[in-house]
């Protein structure tokens, strides 16, 4: 129960942000196709409830395969692109039909004793998006494959003001009447970029963008995509990223790659300050920074523990008022999650690092040797010579960045006579 309290706790922060913000969630066929689906539309149904404005995009590609299975056809592509003559028109319209009419009942149910019970949710769409046909490309004839033209802004923004989920399907039509098979990654990335949506969603297979060793890349920049799609060539996560990527060049200002079979995927990189997948953002998620007025309550919750322990000296909040300036700040997500401080000593051509502090949840990602580099430059700066650091618990974590043992005889006088001989703590100096 206090791990539920606790994360309730931590989560508020984000459950008033999130609120009336314009989210464009997109599941392709797969993920409707899953075990877990059931939990996602939970997770919708939760995020519709803490005020969200949602619009769904759904895709159908497997639904579609097995509608040309059935008939006895074969699947077409070219350039990864599926080639929708007028036989397969005729499955991607059964299939997606089907499944819109899926879609519906799920966000439909009003169980007793379930997460659905007493939703009432309304659940709108239509002719919304228009399309228009891709043409030749290589002498191949796409036919009824199209690409998206534009999305009826204005009718949306009117479906979310009156609380309805706006659902989209992969399918758009043209002034002329015709119908276009659409891949469902452009038109939620259309999408959100004409409503200037808070957030993109896109639901994957895997946790998120993986790197060439396999491991989870949690955060990047729109610019920083292309050696990855480089790598990733034709695979669906080269298409998830593309689409991350465009939306934030387009001014979606943060969009998420997560993962349709891992239960609470979407909640957890919602509402947490680390996620759960990858976020691709127009500005830095974490970023080193000098401190303000305005971070004092957020520097006394960093060093409160640490002062407890009796590894800082302890500062009221009067003191960190007027030193302020003296601190630079590791910023992520809003919260401040590493400092450290340089104090230049009077009458000397020698600072004093102080404070230098780091959450114990971020303890393993450099950032201390960052703060580190910052105060040197900030030192250099200024002119000095020498770095002093005082410290009771560090003295090997100093010494391996270049710290030599010192002694209160090499202190500056101003700082030697403020030396406290009862908390005994070890000296060390680094010349600039």
């Amino acid at each position: 129960m206090l791990d539920y309290v606790n994360w309730l706790r931590h989560a508020s922060p984000y459950i008033n942000q999130h609120r009336d913000c314009t989210f464009v969630v997109m599941l392709p066929g797969e993920g409707v196709a899953h075990p877990n689906f059931g939990n996602i539309v939970h997770d919708l149904v939760l995020l519709h409830s803490l005020g969200v404005r949602l619009v769904l995009v759904h895709g159908s590609r497997p639904q579609i395969e097995a509608r040309l299975s059935e008939r006895g056809l074969s699947a077409r592509y070219h350039n990864n692109l599926r080639v929708t003559d007028g036989a397969a028109l005729e499955c991607v319209m059964d299939a997606v039909g089907r499944l819109r009419l899926e879609i519906e009942a799920r966000l439909s149910m009003d169980m007793a004793a379930s997460p659905m019970q007493g939703a009432r949710l309304r659940v709108a769409g239509g002719n919304l998006v228009t399309a228009r046909p891709l043409g030749v490309h290589d002498g191949v004839d796409y036919h009824h494959t199209g690409e998206v033209r534009r999305v009826d802004r204005k009718g949306i923004q009117r479906l979310l003001d009156e609380r309805s989920i706006v659902l989209l399907s992969p399918l758009g039509y043209s002034p002329t009447g015709e119908i276009f098979n659409l891949a469902c990654e452009d038109v939620a990335m259309t999408a959100a970029i004409a409503l200037a949506a808070d957030k993109l969603i896109l639901y994957g297979e895997e946790s998120g963008l993986l790197d060439s060793e396999g491991q989870l890349v949690r955060e990047l920049r729109p610019y920083q995509a292309r050696e990855h799609l480089q790598r990733l060539g034709t695979s669906y996560q080269a298409e998830l990223l593309d689409a991350a990527a465009q939306a934030a060049e387009g001014g979606v200002r943060r969009s998420h790659i997560v993962s349709f079979p891992n239960n609470g995927a979407l909640l957890s990189e919602l509402f947490t300050r680390d996620g759960s997948g990858t976020m691709v953002a127009q500005e830095q998620f974490e970023r080193l920074r000098e401190a303000t007025i305005e971070d004092v309550g957020g520097l006394l919750e960093l060093i409160r523990p640490l002062e407890e322990q009796g590894i800082l000296v302890r500062r009221s909040r009067e003191v960190l008022e007027t030193e302020i300036e003296q601190f630079s700040i590791v910023e992520r997500d809003g919260l401040i999650i590493a400092c450290a401080a340089l104090y230049p000593l009077p009458d000397s051509e020698a600072g004093e690092l102080a404070c230098l502090a780091v959450s114990q949840h971020y303890r393993q990602g450099g950032r201390g040797d960052e703060l580190l580099e910052r105060i040197e430059q900030r030192a250099r700066k200024l002119g000095l010579k020498q770095l002093f650091v005082l410290t009771t618990r560090t003295s090997h974590w100093f010494q391996e960045r270049g710290f030599v043992v010192s002694g209160v005889e090499r202190l500056p006088s101003s700082r030697a006579s403020l030396y406290n001989f009862q908390r005994n703590s070890k000296i060390f100096e680094k010349a600039l």
